[in-house]
């Protein structure tokens, strides 16, 4: 199985500052790969090598079995930057049918199609719309033309909640029919629906790539508990993954490494009258991330 993206050593300086060091990476064909981190931390810098924006330092990437400087490769990419720039007096769908005929034709209604599922209103002047319908037209854009592999850069900035879910919904389909995604992101709710793997980047180096399911075992989560009546703190005390542990009388609040499952089977034996669970937070997942990397750094140095 040939990868659609397989980069070896990739590398981009700006000057002395490092945008990406020694990305190894590999994207097989018909998977969604989340590509996280923070702002800055190297995400946009791999993108614009793949499309050929920007030159490498050193290494090499293949996107679609080829050298990203062929010009073949971009009609076979759909492409979402991360800062759209759509202004002036021509409306929106008289934009996206010029993109269609540069691109070599969209199919008839397609336009229309995804218009009505992100609705998105092509009549207005492009230098009059809002940021969220910016983004939806740029999303029309790099969906419209059916390509092979989609990059998207931090894709529902600006969309309300049930757009979002149509977009999400949009890129199962692509998953479905065998065609890959690239999306890319500091938000963690934003892929972890529909992504297959994930790599997290840190300070322009690739700190992990996981399965989502074990990422989000790896998740801190913070929990509350209300009971019916007071409860006693021994009940819950050196439970597995549990930290921070606070007990109030009949609340109790925590934060989780992990699995629920030891908490879970603690709190059965009183009554439950409410629980809430904020959503596992991304940088807390790079931090332990991080700790890890640096307690195997310790370790190496003491070994050696």
């Amino acid at each position: 199985m040939t990868a659609v993206v397989k980069t070896e050593g990739l590398t981009k300086f700006y000057g002395r500052r490092r945008g990406l060091e020694d990305l190894d990476l590999e994207i097989l064909p018909g998977e969604v790969f989340g590509y996280l981190g923070p702002n800055g931390a190297g995400k946009t810098t791999t993108i614009r090598l793949l499309l050929d924006v920007i030159r490498p330092t050193r290494g090499r990437a293949r996107v679609l079995g080829t050298d990203p400087r062929d010009p073949r490769v971009r009609a076979r990419i759909g492409y979402l930057p991360g800062e759209l720039a759509l202004e002036g007096r021509e409306r929106a769908g008289e934009y996206l049918a010029f993109l269609g005929g540069v691109r070599g034709g969209v199919r008839p209604g397609r336009i229309t199609e995804l218009a009505e599922r992100l609705e998105a209103d092509l009549s207005v002047p492009m230098g009059k719309l809002s940021k969220g319908n910016k983004q939806k037209v740029g999303l029309i854009q790099a969906f419209m033309h059916e390509p092979e592999f989609l990059i998207l850069d931090e894709p529902t900035g600006g969309l309300d909640p049930l757009v979002q879910q149509e977009f999400l919904a949009m890129v199962r389909e692509v998953r479905a029919s065998g065609r890959t995604v690239l999306m890319s992101s500091h938000v963690l709710a934003e892929v972890e629906d529909v992504a297959d793997r994930v790599g997290i980047v840190r300070a322009g180096r690739l700190v992990a790539v996981e399965e989502v399911a074990a990422l989000k075992e790896k998740a801190v989560r913070r929990l509350e508990l209300h009971f019916d009546a007071p409860v006693p703190a021994e009940a819950f005390e050196d439970l597995p993954g549990v930290r921070d542990l606070r007990i109030n009388g009949a609340s109790l609040s925590c934060t989780l490494d992990g699995r629920p499952d030891a908490l879970i089977k603690a709190a059965a034996r009183f009554t439950v009258v409410h629980l809430s669970s904020a959503e596992p937070d991304l940088e807390e997942i790079f931090l332990a991330y991080y700790s890890e990397n640096d307690e195997e750094g310790r370790h190496a140095r003491a070994a050696g």
